[in-house]
């Protein structure tokens, strides 16, 4: 019951839906928990926890990260269960016997940082340059923001139509592996840009639709444009759109193509000589390896990357770590391959030291590790 009871309200946390003192009761019980505090509870009954996490409320605090829009509490990252391991952790503190000590080797997160090539060839590293304008090409004005966006803005007085010329000069976008990014496309279309992934698109936009091309991970938000459909080609697959948001993982070194929609509709084609076609509806994510297949997603889960997390819902010890590869620049090795098989589940933050993580997992029982420069050793 108590277990039960809990996910209810980190469940009502995370959709926005808790009043301001139940929104106060995770907070502060992420505080506690981030304080590494290791006093034991006498009562593990949630009433009694409540009270304790009342007497530990403090002020709000707040952690923004340039490359989301909105801004979460990390708290999703601390209360939600990997395992049952976290909520042991918060309800029952758990003995810390047998969990690694990362203090003396341990990796930091990945941060916004991208190479931009230009239509002549040249190469910008984004995260080096200066904010403001970078370059100019063709009626087109490329600024690089603050808070880390890259921007591409028509200029006035150059001509609503791009000719035949314009149409050719593409631009390729590329985060490494620890990176990530945002760019602004000449339309108005944001694209979200995850690690180790790339967009090539047009400076400039015109004809009968607006091509780019995706490898790895990228969420959209697409301007609309009726007389203008967007198109996405990826490994596999093709989208199609006319203006809505979605979610495309496309890495080379996974089997399957997976498309989420938030809103709208896609129409997703697939490129091999078995063409087949189908329409997207929000919650639907389309699976696309010889065949396409739909499925009912959460959402929110598919896309947490974008809003700062980690997100495994039963997902197997190797997807899981091949992310983390991505993320934080490592290579990680299985000592035993019977670990790849084991299954996850919870939220963790990305935005913490990859140790977090390992120590998260660790807790379950079922898997430890080590790290050694930058490789992550998974054993038992």
């Amino acid at each position: 019951m108590e277990n039960e009871r809990a996910r209810k309200l980190i469940a009502k946390y995370l959709a926005g839906n808790c009043t301001p003192e139940e929104r106060s009761i995770v907070e502060s019980w992420y505080l506690k928990e981030t304080a590494h505090v290791t006093e034991e509870i006498e009562d593990p009954s949630y009433p009694t926890l409540e009270k304790q996490l009342w007497a530990n409320i403090t002020k709000q605090h707040q952690r923004k990260y340039p490359f989301r829009k909105k801004v979460y509490w990390s708290a999703a990252a601390a209360v939600l269960l990997l395992s049952a391991g976290l909520y042991f952790r918060v309800y029952h503190p758990a003995k810390t016997d047998g969990i690694s000590d990362f203090t003396r080797v341990d990796i930091g997160p990945g941060t916004s940082k991208a190479l931009l090539t230009l239509a002549d060839g040249s190469k910008i590293v984004l995260d080096d340059s200066i904010n403001g304008e970078i370059a100019k090409q063709s009626g087109c004005l490329v600024t690089k923001t603050a808070d880390g966006q890259l921007v591409y803005t028509i200029q006035p007085n150059t001509g609503g139509v791009a000719d035949l010329k314009t149409q050719s000069l593409l631009n390729t976008i590329e985060t490494p592996k620890g990176g990530q990014y945002q760019v602004n496309l000449p339309d108005g279309t944001k694209v979200w840009l995850n690690a180790a992934s790339s967009l090539s698109f047009p400076v400039r936009f015109s004809g009968l639709q607006r091509k780019v091309v995706l490898k790895g991970e990228a969420y959209f938000e697409v301007q609309k444009n009726k007389k203008m459909p967007f198109i996405v080609d990826s490994k596999q697959q093709k989208i199609e759109v006319l203006g809505t948001h979605f979610n495309i993982s496309a890495y080379d070194n996974e089997r399957v193509t997976k498309t989420t929609l938030s809103e709208g509709s896609v129409r997703v084609s697939t490129t091999d000589h078995n063409q087949q076609e189908q329409i997207l509806k929000p919650g639907q994510q389309s699976v696309v390896d010889k065949n396409i297949k739909v499925i009912p997603v959460d959402v929110e889960e598919e896309l947490a990357w974008k809003d700062g997390l980690f997100t495994f819902n039963n997902e197997p010890l190797e997807n899981i770590m091949q992310k983390v590869e991505r993320w934080y620049d490592v290579k990680v090795d299985f000592q035993d391959p019977v670990l790849k098989e084991k299954h996850f589940s919870g939220t963790v933050s990305r935005f913490d030291h990859v140790s977090q993580l390992l120590k998260t997992l660790e807790l379950t029982g079922s898997v430890h590790f080590k790290i050694e420069g930058r490789r992550i050793i998974t054993v038992k």
